[in-house]
């Protein structure tokens, strides 16, 4: 494992940039351990919901953890407004730094994370796979 510290910038959407960061380090598995910051506005999925909640306004990242993959990230989020009142889920694309983004992340040089259709959920879930096997 090889932990990487990156720094997102204001109007970087957080979904894309992470991964582009994967793309960008050639990378086929990695975890996201920690994230914090702020966003102007979230497009966030709750559970059993089919599409997005847009958030509206000023929000503190929280907690930001989850996987990235070549074939897609899964993401989950949890963010407070200015109230303190505190909303979480998957992450999805909209999500704007505010003013920045602190995120750690675990590069995994020696698995391959794939996802594949489960019949048994009805979604594509994560298949890690060792390299050295």
């Amino acid at each position: 494992m090889q932990a990487h510290a990156l720094r997102l910038n204001p109007g970087d959407d957080l979904r894309a940039a992470l991964d582009a960061a994967l793309k960008h380090r050639g990378a086929e598995a990695a975890f996201v351990v920690s994230g914090v910051g702020s966003l102007r506005g979230a497009c966030i999925r709750y559970a059993g919901a089919e599409t997005a909640a847009v958030l509206e306004g000023d929000l503190e990242i929280l907690t930001l953890s989850g996987t990235l993959s070549p074939d897609g990230s899964h993401l989950h989020i949890s963010v407070s407004d200015g109230a303190g009142q505190v909303r979480g889920g998957h992450v999805a694309p909209g999500c704007s730094v505010r003013t920045t983004a602190e995120i750690l992340i675990a590069w995994l040089p020696e698995w391959h994370f794939a996802r594949e259709q489960d019949p048994a959920t009805g979604y594509a879930e994560l298949m890690p796979r060792s390299r050295k096997t």
